[in-house]
């Protein structure tokens, strides 16, 4: 799965033929673990987030917007976690100016409830003017929207199949697999969980961003 996981971070076009052309596996079992994974070939990104038909579906307002501030726009994604073990499922919400991770959770399933949880930490901090996301059902369940709602935040979501629309979120991924996940080969839950702490905060606090000005998130954050 890891190897599935690392390649698809460099060539997200690749279907399951290609993929097992390139790792030289059974394809069968490589589309197996894709549909397991919740990976497709031609969207750039996992397709954790299934979207549910009876959901409401918010359009997308960032088209051409400047970010020009903290706390302006937020966005939450989810992605699969490879372990030695196993795996599981990451989400984070994000301040798009500053690209501090907000809050973050940890989930073995699907279920919106990590997203939710995450959701509220993130609020306990502030309260962003709009919030994006894709149209998973996670993200389009009412006590996700609700919550976001209540709190007066305009809610913006991707349209099918553009990554780019949460291209920050998505850049953060490959830096949480490449600079840790991949370099420690987590076993357990506990270590994944540790590993992760010390990481966001190292990501936070002392890891400089060239598209900052070589500022770290929390000092761009910090601004407001």
């Amino acid at each position: 799965m890891r190897r599935i996981d690392e390649q698809y971070l460099r060539t997200p076009f690749y279907g399951s033929r290609r993929m097992s052309a390139c790792l030289g596996v059974n394809r069968k079992w490589v589309q197996r673990l894709m549909r397991l994974m919740g990976l497709e070939a031609i969207y750039p990104k996992p397709r954790l987030s299934q979207h549910d038909p009876e959901h409401k579906i918010y359009p997308y307002l960032l088209r051409n917007m400047a970010i020009v501030r903290p706390d302006q726009v937020w966005s939450s994604d989810i992605t699969y976690v490879p372990m030695t073990q196993g795996w599981m499922y990451l989400t984070v919400v994000m301040d798009w100016y500053s690209r501090y991770v907000l809050s973050w959770r940890l989930s073995n399933t699907l279920d919106g409830l990590f997203c939710l949880e995450a959701l509220d930490e993130a609020l306990l901090q502030g309260t962003p003017e709009t919030f994006n996301t894709d149209q998973g059902v996670q993200y389009t369940a009412v006590a996700f929207t609700g919550r976001l709602e209540a709190a007066g935040v305009a809610i913006s979501m991707d349209g099918r199949g553009r990554w780019m629309d949460n291209v920050f979120v998505e850049r953060l991924w490959r830096t949480v697999k490449y600079e840790d996940l991949y370099l420690h080969d987590y076993a357990t839950v506990r270590a994944l969980e540790k590993g992760l702490s010390y990481f966001f905060q190292f990501y936070n606090e002392e890891r400089v961003h060239s598209a900052l000005e070589y500022l770290t998130p929390l000092a761009v954050y910090r601004v407001a």
